[in-house]
């Protein structure tokens, strides 16, 4: 028979678990601050005149209250919404291109029989090793060749159609699919795109949520293929403009961190959205 604890014990395990949740959340409070601090910052410094931020300590509230610093950003001066119309182009295109080639590569690799399947999956997975640093000379000197240089071509062309990281994350999970009802599908008559469009994609709208999140944040925050192929002011994506804003003696922080506050407030509304679709991927991923 279960024996029941002495009074010493059960307060003494009362006393653990109340320390083990106190070491939990204190920990959790550190990850939020340490992740939430930056983008309290920008607003803060965003809120502030550049008298006020030049003249007292950084986390000093504002006082007062001024968004002068976001008027300035959609002036004639500025014209930041320029920038923002050519980044949203740019990741919209990069979206629709790099699920689409991801989607039916992955597809491919996972169910479509053909010689040398599995070496060229694993080959190209192995261009994951290449930092992408190494590819942006070779990439200048094409797109420089074919005359895209300040050319909308040239800031998507290069990186639309898929990426490795996409297509071993899609097919992992289009793998671990119970193989009866592919089975099942191919003996009612379905063809291949129908089992692609009617089975694979509803059975895995989490992590294609998920990898939609991060195509978007990644080619929302873009900078160094931009900063080389379009460093013309006209087609200047968000973060290039947002580092133009600063120059060799005046730093303009209150603009930047206004700049940064608008660039970030797309990816915090679209984490809003798809955060559910996010953890149940977690949950998908962890229970296959």
């Amino acid at each position: 028979m279960p024996t029941t604890p002495t009074p010493t014990k059960a307060r003494s395990l009362t006393m653990s678990r109340a320390l083990a949740n106190l070491l939990t959340y204190a920990m959790l409070i550190a990850g939020a601050v340490l992740m939430l601090g930056p983008f309290v910052f920008s607003v803060m410094t965003a809120l502030k005149t550049a008298r006020q931020f030049n003249t007292s300590p950084p986390l000093t509230p504002p006082n007062p209250v001024t968004f002068e610093n976001f008027t300035a950003l959609f002036s004639e001066q500025h014209q930041f919404y320029v920038p923002i119309a050519i980044t949203a182009q740019v990741v919209i295109v990069m979206v629709v291109g790099q699920m689409f080639a991801s989607i039916l590569a992955a597809y491919a690799f996972s169910f479509l029989e053909f010689p040398g399947r599995d070496g060229l999956f694993w080959v190209y997975l192995a261009t994951l090793m290449i930092p992408p640093v190494v590819t942006i000379i070779p990439l200048y000197i094409m797109m420089a060749e074919l005359g895209w240089r300040n050319t909308f071509a040239g800031l998507v062309v290069p990186l639309m159609f898929g990426s490795p990281y996409a297509v071993f994350l899609l097919r992992e999970n289009f793998r671990s699919m119970p193989s009866e009802i592919m089975d099942a599908a191919r003996l009612d008559g379905a063809g291949t795109m129908r089992r692609l469009v009617s089975i694979v994609l509803p059975m895995n709208t989490p992590i294609l949520a998920t990898l939609l999140l991060i195509t978007v944040v990644t080619h929302w925050n873009n900078f160094m293929w931009p900063s080389i192929i379009a460093p013309a002011p006209e087609w200047r994506v968000i973060t290039v403009a947002t580092a133009a804003l600063q120059s060799q003696y005046d730093g303009n922080w209150t603009l930047v961190m206004a700049a940064t506050t608008i660039a970030l407030a797309p990816l915090l509304i679209l984490f809003i959205i798809f955060q559910d679709r996010i953890t149940q991927s977690i949950g998908v991923t962890g229970f296959r």
